[in-house]
């Protein structure tokens, strides 16, 4: 299991591999499509109580960080 951001692991053997909150099977995207859907903080914490609400900065610190990469669209052949 590797610690990749504060709060957030990945281990191959849980949620096939992506990314989840400190090593339990609640994974960053679930907590960010709540977000998106409009749910605040305290739905989110209501939902799953074993989450503090860093957890949740953390997921979306971790989501800013992915923005931060450069990405590059290429053309393939179909």
């Amino acid at each position: 299991m590797d610690t990749i951001a504060e709060r957030i692991t990945i281990d191959p053997d849980m949620l096939n591999g992506k990314p989840a909150i400190r090593g339990t099977r609640i994974a960053v995207q679930t907590i960010l499509e709540f977000l998106g859907n409009g749910d605040d903080f305290d739905e989110i914490l209501a939902n799953y109580p074993s989450l503090e609400k860093e957890d949740i900065f953390a997921c979306l610190k971790f989501a800013s960080g992915i923005m931060q990469n450069r990405y590059e669209i290429e053309t393939v052949m179909a």
